[in-house]
C-alpha cells in the first residue's frame, strides 16, 4: 500500500545489500531525498552506485533496512504493486534502450500504451514531450536514423511522457560527446525546474563540478560525502 505523500520522495534508513556471494554492495546507508531535488550519485566503479539504482527500481531487494520510494515501502509492497511504483518513475539508461523497429513517436507512445492511455491523450502528450526535447520534426524517424544525442533525447521523452514524480538516470551522458552531454543536461535542468525530482548516477566530473547540485558520494557501499552544492571529488 502506498503511503500518503511526504516531503521525502526517497528514504533509506540503515539500508544494506549483501549479495549471495557475500559481497557487501551497500552498508547501512541512511539518506533522504526531497521532492524536487536534483541529486548526483558519484563514486568509482564497483562502489555501489548500480546497486543503489536497482534498489530504487525494485529490481533487487535490500538485505536489511527501510526503503521508501515515492511513498512505496519497497520491502513490504506486494508483487502486484510493482508496476504502479515503476509507472511513477522515469528511467533513463546510458544505452538508450529504444525499440529499433519503432519510430520516435512510437517509442515514446509505447510508454503510454502500456498503461492503456486514451489515444487522444497519447497524441497530445507525445507531441508535447517531443517539443520539450526538440525532436518534434523527427517523429517519423527510426533510432538508426538518429545520432546518439537524439536517441538519448527520445529516451528522455519516453521517460517523462507519463509525468513521473521521479527521474532515475544511470550514466545518461556516458556515450555522448561533451557538447551533446550539455544539451542533454539542459533538458534535465528544465525538467527539474518544473518540479520533477532527478537522481543521476554519473562519472562525468565536468558536469557535476559545473552544475553544483547535491552530491552523494559512495565508496565501498557507504555514503562518504553528502554535499548540498558539491563537486565530483574523484580523479576523472
Amino acid at each position: 500500500m502506498k503511503s500518503p505523500n511526504e516531503i521525502n520522495i526517497i528514504k533509506m534508513k540503515n539500508i544494506s545489500k549483501i549479495y549471495d556471494n557475500g559481497a557487501v554492495a551497500l552498508d547501512k546507508v541512511d539518506i533522504s531525498i526531497k521532492r524536487g531535488e536534483f541529486v548526483f550519485i558519484v563514486g568509482t566503479s564497483g562502489a555501489g552506485k548500480s546497486t543503489f539504482i536497482k534498489l530504487l527500481l525494485r529490481e533487487i531487494l535490500p538485505t536489511s533496512g527501510l526503503l521508501l520510494v515515492n511513498g512505496y515501502d519497497i520491502n513490504k509492497m506486494p508483487r502486484h504493486e510493482i508496476p504502479y511504483l515503476r509507472r511513477s518513475l522515469g528511467v533513463i539508461f546510458q544505452d538508450y534502450r529504444l525499440l529499433p523497429n519503432k519510430t520516435v513517436y512510437e517509442n515514446v507512445a509505447f510508454a503510454m500504451r502500456v498503461i492503456e492511455s486514451p489515444r487522444r491523450l497519447v497524441l497530445r502528450s507525445v507531441n508535447s514531450v517531443l517539443d520539450v526535447v526538440g525532436l518534434r520534426a523527427k517523429y517519423k524517424c527510426f533510432p538508426s536514423q538518429l545520432s546518439g544525442g537524439e536517441q538519448q533525447r527520445v529516451a528522455i521523452a519516453r521517460a517523462i511522457v507519463n509525468n513521473p514524480s521521479l527521474i532515475i538516470a544511470d550514466e545518461p551522458t556516458g556515450n555522448l560527446d561533451p557538447e551533446t552531454s550539455w544539451e542533454i543536461m539542459d533538458i534535465f535542468q528544465r525538467i527539474n525546474a518544473a518540479g520533477t525530482t532527478i537522481v543521476m548516477a554519473t562519472h562525468d566530473k565536468t558536469i557535476v563540478d559545473t552544475m553544483q547540485k547535491r552530491v552523494l558520494a559512495i565508496e565501498n557501499g557507504c555514503i562518504v560525502r553528502d554535499e548540498a552544492s558539491g563537486g565530483y571529488g574523484y580523479e576523472a
